[in-house]
């Protein structure tokens, strides 16, 4: 097989989902730079790579060598030793700092690193604090190499190796070659069948009882991930047995060893002539349930002096007083919302966009204040919680703000130190999983009320559990729906036609000056239409701000129209590269200055959570550091492996776009989309525009979704 040996020069291109990586490799002896292509997640510019594969000829982009196998050695020049140490690799160095360093040090560089990292001192305009953390960085850093090696030899993507030591730090080695199956269950974003190929190179047999087991815990994991909390017996038994190419009968004497040490929770609510039915639970879902079946059932059962208090209220003077006094005219609907919440100790709120449910609650929380009750507000988002504070003129929170979730992963609000207040509403339920909703209702004090809000035709919540559709088909507690549109959304295309989606109608185009279908029958098509529109069309007609007020949605992560690559396409039209504009790398992203970021995992130490959407407002490329403002105005600092946190935001998908709301949205929606095209799907990306929508793609794509 052809061999190629040289400098790496620079990356042009990286995916961070498979390592696919385009590079410049200046050959050993030569003057000229060569293409190079293949999985190369990790290289680095500066480094000495040897390469094995095949010289081909792209049509467009002409002679490349495709790599099917790869090795790296540290840089052995001084230049080389500059470019790599300047190339982002270390917090705190950027090109100055490493040229700073490799002229105090020359050829010797990487052995002080190694070796005597407290010479770092020595170098001009370097402290001994930040000397410090360069050579923590560095040592950081060999210790992820190291990683990587074993996960490249093993043939698997080595960008798992930076979440494994961040989970891990210096023992991230040890456990991937001694417990590989920890991975799975502990680690974010290193799943089974990674954790199975390790354990596969390192020669632990297919029928291993630890690989059995944790297999098993990996179907209940998939299971969750569809948003279930359990499987069947059988079923589990069948999926597993599958999914690791076993017998059932091993899966079964796995299953049965896994129930009796208690690593799984069997639950006797089907009757014992089904054993097969029996639900097989992993035990945080188990719990969470059962917390949660009896939360409500408490509540239900309580006696509340509120709701004495209110029972006998005279209640037409009451909201002739909110009218007269507020300004706040109830319709028949929403006044008996607002009299159930208060007599109730338990109530469901729900309705579509447009039908009343914010007012309401502005009703409710001035006829509380008004008697000294003491309400709170919640919702699963920060950007839900920003709405609802806005509609009512009340303070809400998120959830996990509201529970004063700490870094050490508990909740100090709880059944011992319960809430402070006599009504708590939690709006956007849909959103809610089991597993915070049984931390919520654990933190309800006794005699306070319960006030659901929430709209059951949207999509479920992206974790296991669906507690709003299940508390409303259990008709166990009072619910009152409201569907009449009102008048400030009865002109409204995005309200009628969202009404129309949910009846399975197709949504009358044509009618309404804030609802469009623009045609495109390819990925590519959709893909450049949907920039056209958001850079230019919209702002023109409508005077929208493209980079504020456009909000792309996207069923789906992958192709061409999906999250990522219309991230990539939107950020190079809306912020493109150009002097004097800070970016800094991370991985296969790239962030400027201006730029609009998501946060993609809750972060209780800095508290900033999953969805949080915020604006990069600075940019230290010395430092490689990221300053992003989020929407409450508070600014949080990203350095290192911090930044895989972050993701542009031009596009989001419509799962993360639940609980927001947007001047304008702009939906891709293909035939290729499938099997994603569903009703709940369609109805959640439109009813998240407030002014504007645009649909871009296949009328059929459409109709499928409805159907």
């Amino acid at each position: 097989m052809p061999q190629l040996n040289g400098i790496l020069e620079r990356i042009t291109f990286q995916s961070e989902s498979d390592g696919y990586t385009v590079a410049q490799l200046r050959p050993t002896g030569k003057r000229h730079t060569v293409t190079i292509v293949g999985k190369l997640l990790g290289i680095q510019p500066g480094e000495q790579l040897i390469l094995e594969g095949e010289w081909r000829d792209h049509p467009t982009h002409g002679r490349q060598f495709s790599v099917t196998r790869y090795q790296t050695r540290l840089p052995a020049t001084i230049d080389g030793i500059r470019r790599y140490l300047g190339s982002g690799l270390i917090k705190g160095v950027g090109p100055a700092t490493a040229k700073r360093i490799t002229e105090t040090f020359g050829k010797y560089t990487l052995d002080v690193l190694d070796r005597e990292p407290e010479r770092l001192c020595e170098v001009p305009g370097l402290g001994r604090k930040k000397a410090a953390l360069i050579a923590e960085a560095w040592r950081t850093q060999q210790r992820i190499k190291d990683l990587m090696l074993l996960l490249q030899d093993l043939g698997l993507p080595t960008g798992v190796a930076v979440r494994i030591y961040k989970h891990y730090g210096d023992e991230a080695l040890s456990v991937a070659q001694s417990e590989p199956y920890r991975l799975a269950d502990e680690v974010d974003g290193v799943g089974f069948r990674t954790a199975d190929a390790i354990a596969a190179g390192l020669g632990i047999a297919r029928d291993d009882p630890r690989r059995i087991e944790a297999g098993i815990r990996f179907v209940l994991g998939q299971a969750s991930d569809e948003g279930h909390c359990y499987l069947p017996r059988r079923k589990l038994i069948e999926r597993a047995a599958a999914a690791l190419t076993v017998t059932t009968e091993q899966v079964t004497t796995a299953l049965e060893r896994m129930l009796v040490d208690q690593q799984l929770w069997q639950d006797a609510i089907v009757t014992t002539d089904e054993p097969d039915q029996q639900p097989i639970y992993l035990l945080p879902l188990a719990f969470a349930e059962i917390g949660v079946a009896n939360a409500i059932r408490r509540l239900l059962q309580q006696r509340s002096a509120m709701a004495d208090r209110y029972a006998p209220s005279r209640w037409e003077h009451v909201f002739a007083h909110l009218s007269e006094r507020r300004g706040i005219d109830l319709s028949r609907s929403q006044q008996e919302a607002v009299r159930t919440a208060l007599t109730q100790p338990v109530m469901l709120l729900t309705g579509g966009p447009g039908t009343g449910k914010t007012t309401s609650l502005r009703a409710l929380v001035l006829l509380l204040r008004a008697r000294g009750y003491r309400p709170l507000l919640a919702a699963p988002t920060g950007r839900a919680a920003r709405r609802l504070s806005e509609a009512t003129g009340s303070e809400a929170r998120t959830i996990h703000r509201l529970l004063e979730y700490g870094p050490d992963g508990t909740f100090r609000r709880n059944a011992e130190n319960p809430l402070d207040c006599d009504l708590l509403v939690i709006d956007e339920a849909s959103m809610l999983d089991i597993v915070l909703a049984n931390q919520l209702l654990k933190a309800i004090p006794a005699n306070a009320h319960l006030l659901i809000v929430g709209d059951a035709d949207q999509l479920p919540s992206v974790g296991p559990g669906r507690v709003l559709g299940d508390l409303i088909e259990s008709e166990i507690a009072p619910r009152i729906h409201l569907d009449a549109i009102f008048r400030q959304a009865a002109g409204s295309g995005i309200a009628a036609n969202a009404r129309r989606i949910n009846e399975g109608k197709l949504p009358a185009w044509g009618d309404h000056e804030d609802f469009y279908l623009f045609s495109a029958t390819t990925p590519e098509q959709c893909a450049a239409l949907t920039v056209e529109l958001v850079t230019e069309r919209i702002p023109r007609r409508f005077g929208f701000d493209p980079r504020r007020d456009i909000q792309v949605l996207s069923p789906t992560h992958k192709g061409v129209a999906g999250v990522a690559a219309l991230n990539a396409a939107l950020q190079a039209a809306l912020n493109p590269p150009r002097p004097g504009v800070a970016e800094c790398h991370s991985g296969a992203t790239v962030f400027r200055v201006g730029d609009r970021v998501i946060q993609q995992r809750n972060d209780y130490d800095r508290d900033v959570y999953n969805g949080d959407v915020g604006e990069v407002v600075a940019i230290d490329g010395e430092e490689q550091t990221v300053v992003v403002r989020f929407e409450d105005g508070r600014t949080i600092r990203y350095s290192g492996l911090d930044l895989d946190d972050l993701a542009l935001a031009y596009a989001l998908s419509v799962h993360k776009s639940q609980g927001s709301e947007y001047p304008v949205v702009v939906l891709p929606l293909l035939l290729q989309h499938q099997p994603l095209l569903q009703r709940n799907l369609l109805y959640t990306a439109v009813t998240r525009a407030r002014q504007l929508v645009v649909i871009v793609g296949d009328r059929r794509a459409v109709a499928a979704a409805i159907a």
